[in-house]
């Protein structure tokens, strides 16, 4: 049985500041869900922390690409280290993040090793590019197009080894029924399974087949990572984009066990929550008790 060791990845890097002078809370996402007891509840191993650089956009402007981005190049690569020296030894790194962009440090570390997939839990497809949008600018909402290859050199190409992730290991689960991306990713053929596609078919079924995809000679394995938006505003208030009609805590259990279970799954990486935005703790306390259920039968 593989060792679950957690990891903190407190990077803010990704995300437009949430008013004037401030930051973006989610780099207390570690910390909240440690408070829960997650490692001694998981029986984890320590994995430490990866320190981020500073939050400072400087005189960044609309049109200037990606906000921080030498910051989140470096980030990405350190990140990366520590992920690929726990999957070379056999372990299964849990990432607590953290914004989305945290997702190109597992890409990175993978993609050293291998072609390997990406199983993405989120409410939005983070698919913004150039190619699709003059708003191009917080690498949180861009990754999975960054990940493929879409944007900027110094973000889309480090070590060389553009793109990190092929758009056919890609698949996308909890996207919002009326998800204006889904138009272009149908187009690219990335299988996407909105909310009322998990509910209509079984979230369940619906990941064991996806892990039973991922077992062929070509690929080594899959990544999942998991952004806390996908949950219903109604149990998770506390993101930066709450989307209404997400799933309940119950559904995305369902979703994630069989995807943790798989021995092709390779790592977990837990986004975007921010305790800034949860005074009391409650929505934090559910995102841990739904991570650790979600391993009770992997």
């Amino acid at each position: 049985m593989r060792n679950i060791v957690v990891m903190d990845a407190p990077s803010n890097l990704g995300l437009r500041p949430p008013a004037p002078g401030t930051v973006p809370g989610c780099h207390k996402l570690a910390g909240a869900l440690r408070e829960q007891r997650i490692v001694q509840r998981l029986r984890a191993l320590e994995g430490g922390v990866v320190v981020p650089p500073r939050y400072d956009r400087g005189d960044w402007r609309e049109g200037d690409g990606v906000f921080n981005a030498a910051a989140i190049a470096s980030y990405t690569r350190r990140l990366a280290d520590r992920v690929e020296h726990h999957v070379r030894a056999g372990d299964f790194p849990l990432v607590l993040g953290g914004d989305c962009s945290i997702q190109l440090g597992a890409s990175l570390a993978l993609r050293r090793l291998g072609r390997y997939g990406l199983v993405a839990v989120d409410a939005s497809a983070d698919f913004r590019h150039p190619g699709n949008s003059d708003r191009v600018g917080a690498a949180g909402g861009e990754e999975l197009a960054l990940a493929t290859g879409r944007g900027q050199e110094d973000l889309t190409d480090l070590e060389g080894l553009k793109p990190y992730l092929r758009d056919e290991d890609v698949r996308l689960f909890g996207i919002r029924d009326d998800d204006p991306e889904r138009t272009e990713l149908a187009a690219l053929k990335i299988p996407v399974v909105t909310v009322g596609d998990l509910r209509e078919w079984g979230g369940e079924a619906l990941a064991r087949a996806t892990a039973e995809a991922f077992e062929i000679p070509e690929v080594r394995g899959f990544w999942v990572h998991l952004d806390a938006d996908v949950l219903d505003p109604e149990v998770m208030p506390a993101v930066d984009s709450p989307d209404p009609d997400g799933l309940f805590p119950d559904e995305l259990t369902a979703l994630l066990r069989p995807l943790l279970a798989s021995p092709h799954c390779v790592g977990l990486n837990v986004t975007i929550y921010d305790p800034d935005l949860d005074p009391e703790g409650t929505a934090g306390a559910l995102l841990a008790d739904v991570v650790v259920d979600a391993f009770a039968q992997s």
